[in-house]
C-alpha cells in the first residue's frame, strides 16, 4: 500500500510540474541566432515546446527545416515536431534570402547533410499546425516568432479567431527609430514580408511583446562573454562554436555593418532576446506601451515600424515595445542554453 501511495504521489507531482510549464510554439527562419534562441527554450525548465514551425528568411525553407532538425538533434530533443511553412512572402515577388549567417543559415560549415531529413518533417503544413495546436490549447500557448511573420499572417487569414486563442505573442522584429539593418529604415524580419508584419500588428490583439533591432543592439554583450559562452564543455557549445567560426556576423573585427555604425561593437544574439522575454519576464526591465503600425509604402520606409506614442492612429490595441533588459539574467540564460544535452 505504501508503494502504491508513493507512486500516486509521484504521478501527482509530475502532473503538477507539467501543468506549471509554459507551452510554447517557436516560429523560426532558423539562422545562427534562431538556433541560440531554440536552445535557450530547450534548456529552460519552465518551457514545454509543443512544436517548431519553419518559415523562409535567414535561408531558404529547405535549409531552415534542416537547421531546426540539427539543433534538436544536438540537444537530443528530436521528439519535438517540426513543420514546414511558408517559403515566400505573403504577396509580391519572392524576396532573396539573407546570407548574413551564410547561404545555409548556419555559417556554411556543416557538411554532413541528412538525406532523410524530409522524412523527419511533419506532413502537416506549419500554418495548419499553428491553428490546430493553439485551438487545442486555448489561452495556453505562447507563440515566439523569430523570422518573417508570413505563417502568422496566413494563420489569421485562415482562422480570424486564431490570435484571441493565444496566451501571448513574442516577436523579434521591427524597429523603433527608423534605423534599418537591411534597408535604410527597416529591420530584416519585417522588410522580408512587410504585409505580414502589418497584418500581425493590426489583427493580433493578444498581449504582444516586441524585441526590436534597437532593443537587441542596445543590450549587447561583450565579445569576451561570447568566448566564454562557446568555450563551455558541452555538445551545444561545441556546435555553436563551429557554426559561428567563419561567419562575419560573429567576427569582433567587423566594423562596416550598420549595427556597428549605429550602436558600436558587441555580441548580439538577436532572437535570443525575444525568447528570454518569454522564458522569464523579469529579464525585461523597461518597455514602451503604445500602438504601432508597419509602413507598406515608399522606397526607403517600406517595412519600417512606427510607434504611435501620441495616439495619432486612434488604435485600441497597444503592444509592449521592449527597451531595456537585465543583461546579467540574459547572460545566464545564454550560458545555460549551451550546456546541453543535460548529462
Amino acid at each position: 500500500m505504501s508503494a502504491c501511495r508513493d507512486l500516486k504521489t509521484s504521478l501527482h507531482r509530475l502532473k503538477a510540474i507539467m501543468a506549471a510549464k509554459k507551452q510554447v510554439i517557436i516560429d523560426t527562419d532558423c539562422g545562427i541566432d534562431d538556433a541560440q534562441a531554440i536552445m535557450m527554450a530547450l534548456a529552460a525548465p519552465n518551457i514545454e515546446i509543443v512544436g517548431v514551425t519553419c518559415v523562409f528568411g535567414n535561408a531558404a525553407i529547405e535549409h531552415v527545416c534542416q537547421n531546426v532538425l540539427r539543433v534538436l538533434a544536438v540537444c537530443e530533443r528530436e521528439g519535438i515536431p517540426v513543420f514546414r511553412g511558408s517559403g515566400v512572402p505573403l504577396v509580391g515577388a519572392r524576396n532573396p534570402v539573407s546570407d548574413h549567417f551564410g547561404t545555409d543559415g548556419l555559417g556554411d560549415v556543416l557538411k554532413d547533410k541528412d538525406p532523410q531529413w524530409e522524412e523527419k518533417i511533419q506532413s502537416e503544413h506549419a500554418v495548419n499546425a499553428l491553428i490546430r495546436l493553439v485551438t487545442a490549447n486555448r489561452k495556453q500557448v505562447s507563440l515566439v516568432a523569430l523570422g518573417p511573420l508570413t505563417n502568422l499572417a496566413l494563420a489569421v487569414r485562415l482562422d480570424p479567431s486564431f490570435p484571441q486563442k493565444l496566451k501571448d505573442l513574442y516577436i523579434m522584429g521591427g524597429n523603433m527609430e527608423g534605423k534599418g539593418n537591411v534597408t535604410l529604415c527597416a529591420e530584416f524580419n519585417f522588410a522580408m514580408d512587410p504585409e505580414s508584419a502589418y497584418i500581425v500588428l493590426e489583427e493580433f490583439l493578444c498581449p504582444t511583446y516586441l524585441a526590436t533591432w534597437e532593443y537587441s543592439c542596445r543590450n549587447a554583450l561583450t565579445w569576451e562573454f561570447f568566448e566564454q559562452l562557446i568555450q563551455q564543455d558541452a555538445p551545444a557549445a561545441a556546435f555553436m562554436k563551429v557554426i559561428t567560426s567563419k561567419c562575419r556576423a560573429y567576427c569582433r573585427e567587423t566594423t562596416s555593418n550598420k549595427r556597428y555604425v549605429y550602436f558600436g561593437s558587441g555580441y548580439v544574439s538577436y532572437d535570443a532576446y525575444a525568447m528570454a522575454a518569454c522564458i522569464d519576464g523579469s529579464v525585461v526591465t523597461e518597455s514602451i506601451t503604445c500602438p504601432v503600425r508597419v509602413e507598406l509604402q515608399g522606397s526607403m520606409c517600406r517595412g519600417m515600424m512606427a510607434l504611435d506614442q501620441t495616439n495619432e492612429l486612434k488604435k485600441s490595441h497597444s503592444v509592449f515595445v521592449l527597451t531595456k533588459c537585465d543583461v546579467e539574467k540574459f547572460s545566464q540564460l545564454l550560458l545555460q542554453s549551451l550546456r546541453q544535452p543535460k548529462k
